[in-house]
């Protein structure tokens, strides 16, 4: 038994694709199968080695380990061939060589008749030697399947086409190979978007002439954006390592995607166990899905709040990288962490909110220096110098006692004391609890800075 995911490399891989991959994938595991990645590369016009690339690391980045591929179509085109040449020889293909301006001609009359628009078998008993090839569809019957999460289908063959199953080139199409493929690759479960259920029907006639088993079809509604329309990129229908340089921890956007027409009762965080442990094809909704920034971004919250530090520590290393952040020239990461993970929605915030604690800065955010940097706070600064260049043991906790005594000798609320203190430390005012913040940014820093705090309030027009 396997499931496989088949995605065409003409464009990168977004949240659509993704998801289809995240059930494939768990049905394999759920069955104790196997996962095979297939890369649909024949159309050579469209197909690119970066939209591969980008496949290949959206799949790694997400965990969907594959047992089986990558497998590329292009390497396959012999048993392509193989196949084609055996349904010319039992008569179940023939050779078309209507031109295009008689296609659409024919067209444009079915249309006018009210009939539905298919080929009319022109070529059929011609016994040409070259063209487009096309499969004999049954004139007869219907075709009907039960699909995992549609339900029963039925179609009569007088609805389908004859359709072309390679190019005048020679160069198969879509719906003979991925029929090949499933075969070949002995594929139980074909997990894919809705938008191919018109295709199954053709390709469950494939199966039949060719005398191969036809697996089961599980046809996965679309994704919208929230407000109704087709997912596109103003929604989210990005390239899904755009998640990763947003911030999102792959675990979360894996429990996004899971939720994304599919539940298991009112339960919203899930780990990758239970995923696969509670996944049923059945249970997936028959109607789309809506894409929300919002439960996506609460979602990747919980995660960065809960996640073992370790694992954290190694999913932020990345963009620490990006903002040159030497984690020798400060405290221990895994403390610093700890301090920011209640308050940071993504692994750039947390990112973001990690210079401080490493890197100087030359000048406050001016807006803030001077709503809280002014003669009132002079004073207030000057006895945190002092107070804290006294202190014997640099802690939170002491340091905690020192903000408090100057609020008490003073007479003032604590953010008379925490508001100047904060920006002098970060230079932004985007400092988390300002005790556990001063005593990672360490005692050297923090003298500094408060010295430059001063001298910017001194340096004020008098």
């Amino acid at each position: 038994m396997k499931s496989r995911f088949a995605p065409s490399p003409t464009g990168y891989l977004h949240i659509g694709g993704a998801r289809t991959a995240l059930f494939a994938w768990l049905w394999a595991k759920k069955n104790n199968s196997k996962f095979v990645l297939r890369i649909e590369d024949t159309d050579k016009d469209r197909s690119t080695q970066d939209s591969v690339d980008a496949i290949l690391q959206g799949i790694d980045w997400l965990g969907l380990n594959y047992d089986e591929g990558p497998i590329y179509q292009s390497d396959r085109i012999e048993r392509y061939k193989e196949v084609l040449s055996q349904l010319l020889n039992e008569g179940k293909a023939y050779y078309c060589e209507c031109t295009k301006e008689r296609l659409e001609e024919m067209r444009e009359t079915q249309m006018a008749s009210g009939d539905k628009p298919k080929y009319d078998g022109c070529c059929r008993n011609k016994k040409l030697k070259s063209g487009v090839i096309r499969f004999l569809n049954p004139d007869n019957g219907t075709v009907s399947f039960n699909d995992y999460v549609k339900g029963e289908i039925e179609i009569a063959n007088t609805e389908l086409d004859d359709l072309i199953i390679a190019r005048s080139d020679g160069s198969p199409t879509y719906n003979l190979t991925v029929v090949v493929d499933d075969h070949d690759m002995e594929i139980e479960c074909v997990i894919r978007g809705d938008d191919h259920i018109n295709n199954t029907p053709k390709q469950i006639n494939l199966y039949e002439a060719l005398d191969w088993n036809i697996p089961r079809f599980a046809h996965v509604p679309m994704i919208l954006g929230a407000d109704g329309s087709r997912l596109s990129k103003r929604h989210g229908a990005v390239n899904l390592m755009s998640y990763r340089d947003e911030g999102f921890l792959s675990k979360a956007l894996l429990n996004y995607i899971v939720r994304l027409g599919w539940s298991h009762g009112d339960q919203e965080i899930f780990s990758v166990d239970e995923m696969i442990k509670f996944f049923e094809l059945e249970n997936i909704n028959k109607s789309p899905a809506s894409f929300n920034q919002e439960k996506l971004d609460w979602i990747n919250h919980s995660y960065i709040k809960t996640t073992e530090i370790n694992e954290l520590v190694s999913e932020l290393e990345w963009h620490l990288n990006q903002l040159s952040i030497d984690l020798s020239d400060g405290p221990d990461i895994k403390e610093v962490i700890e301090a920011l993970r209640d308050r940071s929605k993504s692994l750039v915030d947390m990112a973001q909110n990690c210079v401080m604690f490493y890197h100087d800065f030359e000048d406050f955010d001016s807006d803030l220096a001077i709503k809280f940097f002014h003669l009132e706070s002079r004073p207030v600064l000057d006895d945190l110098l002092i107070n804290l260049n006294t202190l014997e043991q640099w802690s939170a906790e002491h340091i905690h006692e020192v903000i408090q005594s100057i609020c008490e000798s003073r007479n003032i609320g604590f953010g008379k004391v925490g508001q100047p203190f904060r920006l002098a430390i970060s230079g932004d005012g985007k400092a988390g609890s300002i005790d556990k913040c001063a005593q990672l940014v360490g005692e050297k820093r923090v003298l500094l800075r408060l010295k430059m705090a001063i001298d910017w309030i001194d340096s004020l027009p008098s």
